[in-house]
């Protein structure tokens, strides 16, 4: 660095961002008519709109005080989430410290030299991807978010890189989820549509996805191997991140780092299972992860006190992150109390029945990105807008199943994007500041929102 600070807009600290956007949301409780639709529960015991039935209702403006007491509402109302991300990074990291995940990395370097290296960002983009599309991996997949980062620092890139590995593989394979029972799976419910239909083309616009993510992911990530200072953090502290590749390399895979491996695959396979086959959910994933850690840490005959000590360490470096889902939830809370939520989708859907088809389909997939940053929870955006969107495609002359891809793009990219969803824990676990994350996220988001309108354009001909 020459010592000169490059002038221009800096983002506030994550916690004042959040903290801004709860009183925004706030004074908007004061501006617009708070309304709601009529709710039902449908055959599968799920609550949902009924189309046709917005009203106005008396107002409920968020003062000052409720607003701030949000904050608190956030966290508690979002501890299953919190708590799970500081058990399974606890135990996770119990899994890294142990080193036994080097003599993976080692053995991907041994196979890749110079440039190929950076092949690792498509494999594991892929292989993420199918974790999402399928059993819906996400906030799951975040405690490797350090060890990503600390890699492709070593291979001579950065943490953009790193971090962009795990949110474009889950991001994208929410976008493009063939059977994900917490988006398209309840989508195909809601929109009385046979499960798994449409999956085919479903897979081909996740492949589409992923080549652009890809190819733009490892096009930065060659520039900045080639020229450090063209990194959008170029400059930033990642000591805490950094690894040696020269000690990458030369790990070995001992018989205790084979055992470790083989507690995390079968830990990984029991995760699998027991989400598919009984429903598991964070508290069953939590137990999951723990026993992996403490097999993990047996293994190595580390004692009592040397594994609490570990865990409080992991615990430290993810306390950020956590509490950034908690401040995040209270935006949601004070819609909720403010009533809406339903206004906002009210006025947004209804222009959509005006337009022609293939600009209606379009106009779905812009408002589904809009409403994930009211509503970031897939589940809970499609319980809310597709019993609004169903019928309205009807009337515009779309498919049910082109309403169903719109919600889904919507849904799954942009959850890598706003500051209410996934974006900004992302962000906090990496070490990376949420302006410099959109300076190199925008452009491809840019990319993928053109390719999924091309898309849900074609997706008219084929449904």
């Amino acid at each position: 660095m020459n010592g000169k600070r490059k002038s221009g807009f800096r983002l506030p600290h994550i916690y004042a961002l959040l903290f801004g956007i709860m009183a925004v949301c706030a004074a908007a409780s004061w501006i617009l008519p708070a309304g709601e639709f009529e709710r039902t529960v449908n055959e599968a015991g799920r609550s949902v709109v009924v189309p046709g039935t917005y009203h106005v209702i008396a107002s409920s403006p968020v003062g000052i005080f409720d607003t701030v007491k949000a904050v608190y509402t956030g966290m508690v109302d979002a501890g299953n989430i919190v708590f799970f991300l500081f058990v399974a990074a606890g135990s996770i990291g119990l899994v890294l410290q142990t080193g036994a995940v080097n003599g993976v990395v080692s053995s991907l370097l041994g196979v890749l030299k110079g440039k190929a290296r950076v092949l690792i960002v498509p494999v594991f983009i892929v292989v993420l991807g199918i974790g999402a599309s399928t059993i819906g991996i996400f906030s799951e997949a975040f405690v490797f978010i350090p060890l990503f980062a600390g890699i492709c620092i070593a291979l001579g890139y950065d943490a953009v890189v790193g971090m962009a590995i795990i949110a474009l593989g889950c991001g994208i394979g929410y976008s493009g989820a063939a059977m994900n029972p917490f988006t398209v799976g309840l989508a195909w419910s809601l929109a009385d549509l046979p499960q798994l239909s449409g999956a085919g083309y479903r897979v081909i616009c996740h492949i589409i996805m992923a080549v652009i993510a890809s190819a733009y992911t490892i096009r930065y990530a060659l520039k900045v191997q080639q020229n450090p200072a063209s990194s959008v953090v170029y400059g930033d502290d990642f000591s805490k991140l950094e690894v040696s590749v020269k000690d990458m390399e030369g790990q070995k895979m001992g018989v205790r780092s084979s055992l470790i491996l083989l507690t995390l695959a079968a830990g990984i396979g029991v995760i699998v299972y027991g989400t598919i086959r009984h429903g598991w959910s964070y508290a069953e994933l939590s137990a999951a992860f723990l026993l992996v850690g403490l097999v993990s840490a047996g293994i190595m005959g580390w004692g009592p006190s040397a594994i609490a000590a570990k865990i409080a360490v992991n615990f430290e470096n993810i306390a950020m992150p956590a509490m950034m889902i908690g401040i995040a939830r209270g935006i949601l809370i004070i819609l909720q109390q403010g009533q809406i939520i339903d206004t906002v989708t009210y006025a947004l859907a209804l222009p959509l029945t005006y337009l022609p088809s293939w600009v209606s389909a379009v106009g779905m997939l812009v408002l589904q990105t809009a409403l994930n940053f009211l509503i970031p929870s897939g589940s809970g955006q499609a319980a809310t807008s597709l019993p609004i969107m169903i019928p309205l495609a009807d009337l515009a002359g779309v498919p049910r199943q082109t309403a169903v891809l719109a919600f889904q793009f919507g849904d799954g990219l942009s959850n890598i994007l706003w500051p209410t969803a996934m974006a900004p824990i992302m962000c906090g676990m990496a070490g990376i500041k949420m302006e410099k994350w959109w300076k190199w996220l925008l452009p491809l988001c840019g990319l993928l929102f053109a390719a999924q309108a091309i898309l849900i354009i074609v997706s008219l001909y084929i449904w």
